[in-house]
């Protein structure tokens, strides 16, 4: 059986367990831990009532730290906390309102020697129909790192397979997100800079940053971010450039998979920057950038820490999908990337319709 578990939505990062919560078997066992759902409030949400999804990516990440840590410490050996590498593409499937009740259930679906993967499901409740529905879907990778020295990667424990096919379709899932992770690293250059009186509706005009001190409560017992946090940062920045270019009601639709390149420790500061890639009618991508200085520790320079690509819609009051103003690139940069975004819009959209009926 591979381990699954239903947590908390305030549950607790870097392997620690809530109330009655535990390890409860050995290899291939079930990890469990008691439900513990919560409540969505206005700090959680936007001026609309629509949960951030950074609020929901944070549950996500949550839920597969606690599981994949557990899972990693189920064996005697050297002690290790599960450190995000990778979230694969997630959509956001229906919106989370404030008052609604939020679900997070987590389940091991593969390992490898140096990974593990974990399948997220987010479930809202509306306490007052009782009606469910699902929200999200997500997969997660997690890598062990010793407590004794984070720079460290400690093998995995194997999980037991019901069949044989599991195990195959995780290795090709497995090596498709190895590859895709080398294929985004030429980026890692990339910086997004600042253009004086930009034009309505150029990527300039909307192009936002944050900067933030990691503090001790942005990080793990062991002094580097949660990945949540990070995420959570970066969709608040993606909505930002979102809302400046239709300035309407936005909400997050999907996100791409997110890369994590490197760890961020306690007292660096991050700058998060967006900036619109690519439009069609009724949604927008933004690509995100987290830069990580170390400015207390010289001997290091900025580096890149994470990157992705958000998909966000334009809503109308009721609620209703409006058509989102037409991106203008203006360099032969912004034209590259606008064709690049394009290309996995198309992509992304055949997918969702699926192969076509063969003809008779």
């Amino acid at each position: 059986m591979l381990p699954e578990a239903e947590l908390p939505v305030c549950g607790l990062a870097g392997g620690e367990a809530g109330p009655g919560g535990g390890y409860c078997g050995g290899e291939g066992d079930l990890h469990s831990c008691p439900e513990g759902p919560g409540i969505m409030r206005p700090d959680d949400a936007n001026v609309a009532g629509n949960v951030h999804g950074g609020t929901i990516l944070k549950m996500i990440e949550e839920a597969g730290a606690i599981i994949s840590t557990r899972h990693c410490n189920s064996q005697n050996g050297e002690r290790c906390v599960a450190a995000l590498a990778r979230v694969e593409r997630t959509d956001f499937l229906s919106p989370m309102c404030i008052g609604e009740v939020a679900h997070v259930s987590a389940e091991i679906t593969y390992t490898s020697k140096h990974s593990v993967e974990v399948q997220v499901n987010v479930m809202s409740e509306n306490i007052l129909t009782g009606t469910k529905k699902l929200t999200n879907k997500a997969t997660l990778w997690y890598v062990p790192l010793s407590l004794k020295n984070v720079d460290k990667v400690l093998e995995v424990p194997p999980v037991v397979y019901s069949r044989q096919e599991q195990e195959e379709e995780g290795r090709k899932r497995y090596e498709a997100q190895k590859l895709e992770r080398m294929e985004t690293k030429w980026r890692n250059g990339d910086i997004v800079q600042p253009v004086p009186n930009p034009e309505p509706n150029t990527v300039s005009y909307s192009q936002s940053s944050l900067i933030h001190l990691v503090g001790p409560s942005d990080c793990t017992l062991h002094g580097f971010v949660h990945g949540g946090v990070t995420m959570k940062l970066m969709d608040e920045v993606a909505g930002i450039v979102a809302a400046r270019h239709c300035k309407t009601n936005i909400v997050t639709a999907s996100v791409d998979a997110i890369n994590f390149h490197d760890k961020i420790r306690k007292g660096c500061v991050i700058t998060i920057s967006g900036r619109m890639t690519f439009t069609s009618n009724k949604s927008m991508e933004i690509e995100v950038l987290v830069d990580a200085d170390p400015v207390v520790d010289n001997s290091q320079k900025r580096y890149r820490a994470a990157s992705a690509f958000f998909t966000y819609v334009s809503l109308s009051q009721e609620g209703k999908s409006l058509p989102v103003p037409q991106l203008v690139p203006e360099t032969e940069d912004e034209k590259k990337r606008f064709e690049e975004g394009k290309g996995r819009y198309l992509q992304m959209k055949a997918k969702r319709q699926g192969p076509a009926e063969p003809q008779p």
